[in-house]
């Protein structure tokens, strides 16, 4: 098996394969709280850990590929994005997993929330196995492990006091629990046996109890303890993390000790990811703040393979924004060229050669196409996109794509171009041709000469001309009829699309095709 070294997913499995040593199966994790739309922001660190796995795999391991939904966790605050807020509202402090979806589609607002991404995911070729910590604490499945966390609490202050500006009391416990009684998480821990049983009371509705953690429902570990827990229960070997979580005294900083200290587990092999944003608008993307964009809105714009090249082609601790104006062209253009030095089609220095095709095979959604696919560039796709006014059908018939992969590869990118034209392009990258029967645009006597004396030689000459020369025409044209070529240029868009400029001429009008440019130009 040839080595793959090129990329940093390459590196990261080296450096797992090194530091785990060999192993049967290397466990790869990745989770999240689903208390608000997944967005693009969260899908790298999906697609980084894909990326990993693959390289992984590529080196001929087994790999365990695993998704973690923390819907067991409380649902702290409304997002601006959701509906019926007062309703949500009601359920805060509760856990996630049992508020209501907002929608009233799903069992609850944390599976509404997992299936958007469940459900996308496979677009784009990832396919983790999902564990929902709420089934795992509902069946106490981490009974010992909360146990062993109890008796050693202690030393979990001390871990945990070390990055705090006031110490923990010692009335602090490393579980919380939902009370009984109202389901909120407002309770305190008010005695622990030292075997199983702890008793708790509720300041919200003073209810109060004593639970058996082998059998209670509603008990779970601190978030900076059940992290390191479930890398032990697991057997974790890697899982990256936001940069937030690996700041100085974060929760990976103490998730690391209590993984030694308390559950005598080696913590796994990471990488701190950093924050994506969107073009134009700055920041870090937040659901709470409403300001998400999902995996689904971003496959509206970029066909799968190119959402993966601008993860496989980012270093993951590189910010970077998601664009939707005119860089999305160059973003497609940039997808096509790396295609072009896979196939050898563009050639390029050896070292970025082997750059561009380690990115290029870990684009794919599946397995690299077996020869050099059909490319149409993205800003061609959208003029021949407007010159059929948006019907997909006819201009897939017109590019004679074929059938199978390379066809509904192009219809995707088609679709895609399609939305990105009628949702985010700029009004000045948008026409519609005129309707051949509209009423003719006023042209003094040398415009019209001009663009009768194009239609004339279009119509004798159409299959004789490409770009270039049909542009040096267009010169020809203007010196014979004492005009700018400028002026030419903005009488001939004004007669196509009413509009004084547009997409490059001499191409657009080839695109156009013979009978239909005649047919526009011959009021003329």
């Amino acid at each position: 098996m040839k080595e793959k070294g090129s990329h940093w997913a390459d590196a990261i499995a080296e450096r797992i394969i090194h530091t785990k040593g060999e192993k049967d199966r290397y466990v790869c994790a990745s989770g999240i709280t689903p208390s608000g739309t997944v967005h693009i922001g969260n899908f790298r660190e999906i697609i980084s850990v894909d990326l990993v796995v693959r390289a992984l795999r590529e080196k001929g391991k087994q790999v365990r590929f695993i998704y973690s939904w923390d819907d067991y966790d409380v649902f702290r605050k409304v997002p601006a994005n959701m509906p019926n807020k007062e309703m949500l509202e009601g359920y805060l402090r509760k856990p996630i997993v049992v508020t209501p979806d907002p929608y009233g589609k799903e069992e609850s607002y944390a599976r509404k929330n997992e299936k958007e991404v469940e459900s996308v995911l496979p677009v784009v070729g990832i396919f983790p196995e999902y564990i929902y910590q709420a089934q795992q604490y509902g069946g106490s499945v981490y009974a010992e492990y909360m146990k062993t966390a109890l008796d050693k609490k202690g030393i979990i202050i001390g871990i945990l006091n070390k990055h705090r500006s006031e110490p923990l009391p010692e009335t602090w416990w490393p579980v919380s629990v939902f009370c009984g009684n109202c389901q909120k998480d407002t309770t305190r821990i008010t005695s622990y046996d030292e075997a199983y049983t702890i008793g708790y009371e509720c300041s919200s509705c003073n209810h109060s109890e004593t639970l058996d953690i082998r059998k209670a429902n509603n008990v779970k570990l601190f978030w900076r303890i059940d992290w390191p827990m479930r890398w032990k229960f697991e057997q974790v070997d890697f899982e990256p993390a936001g940069k937030e979580h690996h700041s100085s005294g974060g929760s990976f900083d103490t998730a690391r000790v209590i993984a030694g200290e308390v559950y005598d587990y080696d913590p796994p092999v990471t990488f701190k990811y950093d924050f994506i944003s969107i073009k134009g608008q700055g920041g870090k993307i937040s659901s709470s703040l409403g300001n998400v964009l999902s995996l689904s809105d971003v496959l509206e714009i970029y066909q799968p393979e190119v959402v993966r090249y601008l993860f496989a082609g980012t270093r993951p601790d590189t910010e970077f924004a998601v664009s939707f104006d005119l860089d999305v062209i160059k973003i497609y253009e940039d997808y096509d060229r790396c295609e072009r030095v896979y196939f050898e089609a563009e050639t390029v220095s050896e070292k970025k050669k082997e750059k561009e095709k380690r990115i290029y095979e870990l684009s794919q959604v599946n397995s690299v196409p077996g020869s050099f696919p059909l490319q149409v560039p993205f800003r061609h796709l959208c003029n021949l996109l407007q010159i059929n006014n948006g019907n997909i059908d006819d201009c897939m018939a017109s590019l004679d794509a074929g059938e199978g992969d390379v066809y509904d590869r192009l219809r995707t990118r088609a679709v895609c171009a399609w939305n990105w034209i009628t949702t985010y392009a700029p009004d000045t990258f948008r026409f519609s041709l005129r309707p051949p029967d509209a009423e003719a645009i006023p042209l003094d006597s040398s415009q019209k000469e001009a663009v009768s004396a194009l239609r004339k030689e279009l119509a004798s000459s159409f299959d004789s001309f490409d770009e270039k020369s049909l542009s040096e025409f267009f010169y020809t044209i203007a010196g014979n009829n004492d005009m700018d070529p400028k002026e030419l240029y903005k009488t001939l868009y004004r007669v196509l699309i009413g509009k004084e400029m547009g997409p490059r001429l001499a191409a657009f009008i080839l695109t156009i095709g013979k009978e239909r440019i005649i047919s526009l130009l011959e009021p003329y």
